[in-house]
């Protein structure tokens, strides 16, 4: 889900196919999932030009690259700072969303005790 999303922010969205077949191009261990190292594994794969030209992983890589050279070093550091802004960005709302879905659990945990409690003394009225 992770890459998925991430795909999608990058503006490269994959079906739920590519997203497996991506995967399984990197995943050294067989457990499914990306660890850090086998991520790591993409760039190094497209610098030695060992992905496929119509891969999603070699969109991915493209998207995330920047030539030193071409751009200077400000111009990449200006291209990863803008990077971790966004990143920062897209944290803060997903903790905003969070504490919201927190507090509608902990409010309709509320009401569903007050609603046990006056159940309780109904039928202490009741008998």
């Amino acid at each position: 889900m992770e890459l998925k999303l991430m795909m999608e922010k990058l503006g490269a969205p994959q079906t739920h196919l590519g997203l497996k077949s991506m995967i399984k191009e990197v995943d050294e261990d067989f457990d499914g999932q990306l660890s850090f190292r086998e991520f790591l594994l993409i760039f190094h794969k497209a610098a030695a030009g060992e992905l496929q030209e119509d891969s999603g992983l070699m969109a991915l890589a493209k998207l995330s690259e920047i030539d030193v050279a071409q751009e200077g070093v400000k111009g990449a550091k200006d291209f990863f700072e803008a990077k971790v802004q966004a990143l920062s960005c897209a944290s803060k709302f997903e903790a905003e969303l969070k504490a919201e879905q927190d507090e509608r659990k902990q409010e309709e945990e509320k009401r569903r005790l007050r609603q046990a409690a006056f159940r309780e003394l109904k039928a202490a009225f009741s008998t």
